[in-house]
């Protein structure tokens, strides 16, 4: 796998990181974009998974953004492993704004009117939202009623609003990310082709050399010296004339 972890870490170590990863999030970035520039594929499949995976982080289905990102990429022909790659765009540093943004223009777009404090309010949102959702789960079981209430106010206050109004932004992402992408991608697969083709090139040139220097190669086979033979004694003596 390609990001699979050569250590286990404990659940606690996980969570910490996954807030704020070992080195920050510059390094994080910096290394999911050399393993999605290093993907051998088209340039152009590469960019629809990274265009695919940024419109996901708009959409509200925090915790299963792979799962959509994943089924985008194959409806597209998109190449997955960038899909999953770029949803790491919606991050703690990153999770507010764009659900501010996507918030905002969802209740622009259904004319309705947008919660006050948006921030604190969708964070009650969402654990009124859960709390529903784990009592009903547990009255199927023990057969109390259920109450959907907070789940309902969560569905026309937080979750409808939020996917209508990230369709635009996340569409504007998503086409920016594929076409900056599909240049750069290019461009760094040919340099590395490249340098790829004069590393084998020297490799074959020296394996050459070496093997017309060895004592084991065949007569004729070495190089001719630059340096002239040393005179004999025969080639000192003078050398007699023709009679006529």
């Amino acid at each position: 796998m390609v990001f699979r972890r050569r250590d286990r870490r404990p659940p606690l170590r996980a969570v910490a990181e996954f807030l704020w990863p070992r080195g920050g999030w510059g390094r994080a970035f910096h290394y999911v974009k050399h393993r999605v520039r290093r993907l051998p594929d088209s340039p152009e499949r590469i960019a629809r998974g990274i265009g695919v995976g940024l419109f996901t982080t708009f959409t509200p289905f925090y915790g299963v953004h792979f799962v959509v990102a994943a089924i985008l990429a194959r409806g597209i022909n998109g190449n997955l492993l960038a899909a999953l790659s770029a949803t790491f765009f919606g991050n703690p540093l990153t999770y507010v704004p764009i659900g501010v943004i996507s918030l905002q223009t969802g209740h622009w777009l259904l004319g309705s009117q947008p919660m006050a404090e948006v921030n604190a309010t969708l964070a009650d949102k969402f654990l009124a939202a859960g709390g529903d959702l784990w009592f009903n789960l547990s009255a199927f079981v023990s057969g109390t009623a259920t109450d959907w209430t907070g789940l309902v106010i969560f569905y026309h206050e937080v979750f409808y609003p939020y996917l209508i109004g990230g369709l635009i932004p996340g569409l504007v992402a998503g086409t920016v990310g594929y076409i900056v992408s599909v240049p750069l991608i290019r461009s760094y697969q040919e340099r590395r082709k490249r340098k790829i083709k004069a590393k084998f090139e020297a490799i074959k040139k020296r394996a050459e050399l070496e093997a017309v220097n060895s004592p084991h190669a065949p007569r004729g086979t070495h190089p001719p010296s630059s340096s002239p033979r040393p005179a004999t004694p025969r080639d000192r003596a003078p050398k007699a004339s023709r009679p006529d």
